[in-house]
């Protein structure tokens, strides 16, 4: 709607708000105890109870011949358990398969709301969403590493033995910062910027190509690009949903890496 209301298909080769924001924020749907509830808070609340109710629906009965229904929903979770939990972090990664299975679920459903009508935005592109999921796998694996090596889990990545000692430090400081630091924030930010970039091109490519099309009667032969911009504009609709489903399954291997580098440090 911003797109469209902004833009001037006679001098205009593509519809784009003054500021790419805008496509982001949200006014302020209601307000419970003097915190401002907006559309993304809702969305996110919403993704975490269809989340619920798919394992949910999918998994209370076991039957000897499931509905395609309970199927889908157990290969899912097979999925998950042997391809990620499983492969990744060994016999020990059925205990962190609750964890896995629902951020898994969540990023799956919350990445597909970009794709669904009247919907049509994904939660993880506001980064406040990611960087939480995020914190909470570096909190687990954090607390892994300690619990397991004690101090050695430090001492050990800031001074790696295996490594000749005049590069140590050296090495030793980028473990430091790459293990201790940067990783919640790179986790993050790959899911954010990838489902951010998606949501954009969608956006522009689609509202333009509509906007183009209705004023042809306006504007005549140039309108004819609109076409262009709608049809790019659904090959990219196809594409995310691969990207959907492929950023939900990296951000939990990666999750299921970093538990399994805490379990298993001396490897």
């Amino acid at each position: 709607m911003i797109l469209a209301s902004e833009c001037d298909v006679a001098t205009e080769v593509i519809c784009a708000p003054a500021e790419v924001t805008e496509l982001f924020e949200f006014p302020t749907l209601f307000v419970i105890g003097g915190f401002d509830v907006s559309r993304t808070e809702v969305l996110m609340i919403f993704a975490a109870l269809v989340t619920v109710a798919v394992l949910y629906f999918g998994l209370r009965q076991q039957r000897l011949v499931p509905t395609k229904y309970g199927a889908a929903v157990e290969g899912l979770v097979g999925f998950v358990r042997d391809g990620i939990a499983r492969d990744v972090i060994g016999p020990e990664g059925t205990k962190y398969l609750p964890y896995l299975m629902s951020l898994f679920f969540f990023l799956l459903i919350g990445n597909l709301f970009e794709l669904t009508p009247l919907v049509n935005f994904p939660i993880a592109s506001r980064m406040a969403i990611p960087f939480f999921l995020s914190l909470v796998t570096y909190v687990i694996f954090m607390f892994l590493g300690f619990a397991r090596n004690n101090f050695r889990y430090l001492i050990d990545t800031v001074w790696p033995k295996e490594v000749p000692i005049g590069l140590r430090w050296l090495v030793g400081l980028i473990e430091l910062v790459s293990v201790f630091l940067l990783r919640p924030i790179t986790l993050a930010v790959r899911l954010f910027a990838n489902m951010v970039a998606g949501h954009l091109m969608l956006t522009l490519l689609l509202t333009s190509g509509l906007v183009f099309i209705v004023a042809i009667p306006d504007i005549g032969l140039k309108g004819g690009i609109g076409i262009f911009w709608f049809a790019l504009g659904l090959f990219m609709f196809c594409l995310e949903i691969l990207i959907a489903v492929l950023q939900a399954y990296i951000f939990t291997l990666l999750s299921a890496i970093y538990i399994e580098s805490s379990i298993h440090f001396e490897h």
